[in-house]
């Protein structure tokens, strides 16, 4: 991945972050950029967008034949997302474990989804506020689905 206009260093390792609807409609962003600023990495790419179907099938193309891929798709185009580029040494893992559990009620404190998240019950489900790709080689596909000028 590489463009002259993004600072991108092949040197360090990189992360998609999405800040699902539920973290925008909360008005959470500036805490999760917070939370990722504060740790030492950088953001090197965001922005904005309401993701469409074909977006979300390959984003969670391996859940597809699971029973929630409707609900998942369906709640994470319910709104806006905020998308970001996060690079730093081993950021994967460190980001994963600033998220905490996918479960926000067996999320640790101090944790994003801890900290911030909660099942909101049969209604709404639960809405973990946070994405973080799962490995490097997650990330970069990633990566190129959300930021395709960020590719080769």
């Amino acid at each position: 991945m590489a463009d002259s206009n993004i600072p991108y260093n092949p040197k360090e390792e990189h992360t998609l972050v999405l800040i699902k609807p539920d973290g925008y409609a909360r008005g959470l962003i500036g805490e999760v950029i917070s939370r990722i600023e504060k740790r030492g990495f950088k953001i090197i790419g965001l922005k904005i967008t309401i993701p469409t179907q074909e977006e979300l099938e390959e984003h969670y193309f391996e859940h597809k034949d699971k029973h929630f891929f409707n609900s998942l798709c369906e709640y994470m185009s319910s709104g806006p997302i905020v998308a970001m580029v996060v690079e730093g040494s081993r950021v994967v893992q460190s980001f994963r474990n600033m998220m905490g559990d996918t479960n926000p009620a067996l999320a640790l404190p101090g944790t994003i989804r801890g900290d911030l998240a909660r099942d909101w019950g049969p209604d709404r489900g639960v809405e973990n506020i946070v994405h973080g790709s799962d490995s490097p080689q997650s990330a970069d596909r990633e990566i190129a689905l959300w930021f395709p000028e960020m590719v080769d």
